[in-house]
């Protein structure tokens, strides 16, 4: 799932395997840019912003694009095998003698001039692993809202960004709160330590291959897609319901024992039923 330690990941790939270079092959397959030839042009740097990459090519152009949930940017040798996905899911193709990206299934792509990137990353707020992060701007900003449930503020990309709902349900876990605590619930001390544990949760997995966070081998996360097994703290099942605006829904995980606040309506549980795991 492509949260803000993904989409480094994925900038990072694409870095190394682009900035510096004159493309030879470019393919944009969206009708808007199907005509457009960035051949024979620099490609500058791929920079994340949150879960937006941005990448700069010579000339003041950027090619901004988002991963969403399916969305990936795969990096192949000359004669290696394309593994991403059926040709018709290719939306981008930029290529040079050494490295070809590939970007599958990406449900945002734009082309627009390096000035104007503003207009597609400006509404975020602090960037978790950017050189912008400002902690006590962050908590402001979540702290603008008071009554909303904390899960669906920390999902805000204006409130800070890079967090996903992975990150999302391991930070409420261990805050020791639930998602739907309205955020001016939450003490005052454990306000004070959520920026500073947020940002540690991004910067030890951006170098990571698998997801981490309980530090126990065997176990990666505390409650994210663990329902119904045992909490690994306290042993109570693993709960998992939906939380959203009824529009963009999303499984939510916590531990009953654990975690103190409000929780979904029966309904809610109900429906989140169909991600419990059995393993």
């Amino acid at each position: 799932m492509p949260e803000g330690d993904t989409v480094w990941q994925a900038a990072r790939r694409l870095h190394d395997a682009l900035a510096g270079k004159v493309l030879t092959r470019s393919d944009l397959r969206v009708p808007r840019y199907a005509t457009v030839d960035l051949t024979g042009r620099t490609v500058l740097d791929v920079t994340p912003r949150g879960k937006h990459l941005l990448t700069r090519v010579e000339g003041g152009l950027t090619l901004h694009s988002h991963l969403r949930m399916d969305g990936s940017w795969k990096v192949f040798a000359p004669g290696q095998r394309w593994s991403g996905g059926p040709a018709h899911q290719i939306r981008a193709i930029l290529g040079n003698p050494d490295h070809t990206a590939v970007g599958y299934r990406l449900p945002v792509l734009d082309l627009l001039r390096t000035t104007d990137e503003e207009r597609v990353v400006g509404h975020l707020g602090p960037d978790l692993l950017g050189p912008d992060w400002d902690g006590d701007r962050a908590l402001a900003n979540l702290l603008r809202e008071p009554d909303r449930a904390l899960g669906e503020a920390l999902l805000d990309q204006r409130n800070l960004a890079g967090i996903g709902n992975v990150y999302k349900c391991e930070l409420c876990f261990l805050l020791g709160v639930t998602p739907w605590l309205p955020v001016g619930a939450l003490p005052a001390e454990r306000a004070a330590q959520l920026p500073a544990l947020a940002k540690k949760l991004l910067e030890v997995n951006r170098d990571r291959l698998v997801r981490a966070t309980t530090g126990v081998r065997g176990q990666d996360l505390f409650v994210y897609g663990r329902a119904p097994r045992p909490c690994l703290r306290c042993g109570t099942s693993i709960r998992v319901a939906d939380q959203g605006d009824g529009s963009r829904d999303r499984p939510t995980y916590w531990c009953p024992r654990c975690q103190a606040g409000p929780t979904p309506s029966a309904a809610a549980v109900q429906r989140g039923k169909r991600y419990r795991t059995t393993s």
